[in-house]
């Protein structure tokens, strides 16, 4: 009993004392515990405690952290605040460690969009026309001519001529326009060329019958085109300015003068019965309409059809004078549908019923 008494006693003097203090310093209940205490229960409630945080406390949305990350202590916003605040990224303002990255190497900010050492853009060609204004007006009568007479005519030849025969017939005009490729190809310094387009129009005249057909593409002989207007830019006339005819379409002044020349080479010119020349006229006038068909819906859908069709025809036309000159390496690794030229758009100039010389009988 004495030891169990003694026991007793040990215990309760501690919680007496404790008592008698609390009382003595009149320390609320609701108090906080000592910081003994609070440091010796840390490690049992504090998950609990981080968890209710969590929970309780919502989540800082995106434009509110943007704003934070980026504002300075004196409440000016770094570089890239406003791009940050609003969910974009702006390449062309520095961020602040490429500042500070510049203050610290005495070197100006990086700038993305100029940088000397790319090299530089690519240039499209400028189209030389200052008679817009004119040609404009030139560009609405040829859609007035084409919407009327020329697209009606050329689907109708589509729907009632079969394939086959419209494929004989392109051939038959190309065919008879060989004789005129070569001879530019001759004064162009191309004699290659010019032995190929004789070839090619012996072996159509003689095996294709009278060129409706087109052994020398399968005799692998070269399908180019040359006119008088090509001949002249390779002499030197090089930059001329862009005029629209009426009916004939697209050309430059360089190329009007070449018509002249062709004209009075034309083998369809010097038929001179009329009804024929003029019946052959028509058709290849339909025939080359019916080549346009491809490009047609490109054109609807463009916003101005003058630019569209001035700015391709001439970068057709510059590639047909010049491309073979600067990019000959390119060409070789092409196929050989893309080296050909069979898909020339241009009114051929034997197609017209009217030119300086024509026959007259």
């Amino acid at each position: 009993m004495t030891r169990l008494a003694a026991y007793r006693i040990t215990f309760c003097i501690p919680l007496v004392l404790a008592l008698a203090a609390c009382a003595g310093h009149g320390v609320r209940n609701d108090a906080p515990p000592p910081v003994a205490a609070v440091a010796a229960a840390a490690p049992a409630i504090q998950p609990q405690a981080a968890d209710a945080v969590d929970a309780a406390t919502p989540a800082p949305s995106a434009d509110a952290g943007a704003a934070n990350a980026v504002a300075r202590d004196d409440g000016v916003p770094e570089p890239g605040a406003a791009a940050a605040a609003d969910g974009a990224v702006d390449a062309t303002v520095p961020t602040q460690a490429e500042l500070d990255y510049a203050a610290l190497y005495g070197e100006p900010p990086y700038n993305p969009v100029y940088d000397a050492t790319l090299p530089a853009p690519a240039q499209l060609p400028s189209s030389y026309d200052p008679w817009e204004g004119l040609n404009r007006r030139v560009h609405t009568f040829n859609n007035a001519v084409d919407r009327a007479i020329a697209k009606p005519l050329a689907k109708a030849y589509v729907k009632v001529v079969p394939r086959p025969v419209r494929l004989g017939v392109s051939n038959f005009f190309h065919n008879l326009g060989q004789p005129v490729s070569a001879l530019n190809a001759l004064l162009q310094g191309k004699p290659k060329q010019a032995a190929q387009a004789l070839g090619r129009f012996a072996l159509n005249s003689t095996l294709g019958i009278g060129g409706i057909f087109d052994p020398a593409s399968d005799a692998k002989l070269p399908n180019k085109s040359e006119d008088f207007g090509q001949t002249l830019g390779v002499w030197g006339w090089k930059t001329s300015r862009y005029v629209e005819l009426p009916l004939f379409g697209p050309r430059t002044v360089r190329d009007a003068f070449g018509l002249v020349g062709d004209g009075q080479l034309s083998p369809i010119r010097q038929v001179e019965d009329d009804k024929t020349r003029v019946f052959l006229q028509g058709l290849q006038l339909v025939d080359v309409r019916t080549q346009l068909f491809a490009v047609d819906s490109m054109r609807a859908g463009a916003v101005d059809d003058y630019t569209l069709v001035r700015d391709a025809w001439l970068q057709r036309r510059n590639y047909q004078i010049f491309g073979d000159r600067e990019q000959k390496a390119e060409d070789d690794a092409l196929p050989d549908y893309l080296r050909e030229d069979n898909g020339n758009p241009m009114v051929p100039v034997d197609a017209m019923p009217i030119i300086p010389g024509a026959p007259t009988n």
